[in-house]
């Protein structure tokens, strides 16, 4: 059974930093592409990031967070991280992060979240 858990989140000043973490139960965690989504007080959920499969690594953002958030995955701890820096009050809400295979449309697994206040 597929876990995933999330750390890291808290109460932040505006500008400061965070640091989420993304821990899965995956045997083959390299194989999924695991993106961090978020969702805000009275708003629907929304991308923020996300890393690719394998040793490609590559990364998306969305463009309200591109310069300041950089997603980052270390396959050997079954681990991706988000580090957020210059965060801002529009950054406040729930935290997933969520994996999916590759070929797939979906994305099939969903932590739990974890909350992120940013005040100003």
């Amino acid at each position: 059974q597929v876990q995933l858990v999330e750390s890291g989140g808290g109460l932040v000043q505006a500008g400061g930093s965070l640091r989420l973490s993304c821990a899965a139960s995956i045997r083959t965690f390299s194989s999924y592409r695991v993106g961090w989504f978020r969702q805000a007080p009275g708003k629907e959920r929304e991308f923020v990031a996300t890393v690719a499969s394998w040793s490609d690594a590559s990364t998306n953002y969305a463009d309200s967070v591109k310069g300041r958030f950089t997603i980052s995955r270390d396959n050997a701890r079954n681990t991706v991280y988000l580090q957020m820096n210059g965060l801002k009050d529009e950054d406040t809400g729930v935290y997933y992060c969520a994996v999916k295979q590759l070929g797939t449309t979906d994305y099939a697994y969903w932590g739990q979240g974890t909350q992120v206040t940013v005040s100003r």
